[in-house]
């Protein structure tokens, strides 16, 4: 049975859950399962579509746009946060640069929680707008 709930130190570095309380910070947490990827193995695809939203908890993953290094992504950084939300197109490739250790959510598990749970999917949709003006796109 895979390992659940990402630690919420790691969550509270997402923008996206910017503003939920402890108490729905744990309730989010335990929709995580605990994923591995093999050095070397592709996590996501750029163009790819994508429904799911990974936390690392060890390892490093490199970042490609087109063929080309963008940057390296070590304990506690995130990535597919915005493809949780609408399961649109990946914007990059994640690659594991060493055995990679993640905690992982996809949309089919996130979606029903986040409509069960209208003020946390109200809190979600303050944190993209955020996450947007500070883009420069609000």
């Amino acid at each position: 049975m895979p390992t659940r709930s990402v630690p919420i130190r790691a969550l509270q570095r997402v923008p996206l859950f910017a503003g939920l309380t402890i108490q729905q910070f744990r309730m989010v947490a335990r929709l995580f399962k605990k994923c591995k990827f093999a050095q070397g193995e592709v996590v996501i695809n750029e163009g790819s579509g994508g429904a799911a939203f990974f936390v690392i908890e060890s390892g490093e993953a490199t970042v490609t746009v087109r063929g080309r290094k963008k940057s390296t992504l070590k304990k506690f950084d995130y990535f597919g946060e915005v493809s949780l939300i609408d399961g649109g197109p990946r914007l990059s490739t994640i690659t594991a640069g060493t055995e990679l250790v993640c905690y992982g959510i996809n949309y089919w598990d996130f979606r029903p929680f986040v409509i069960a749970n209208s003020v946390i999917g109200w809190k979600l949709l303050q944190g993209l707008a955020q996450m947007l003006r500070d883009a420069g796109e609000g």
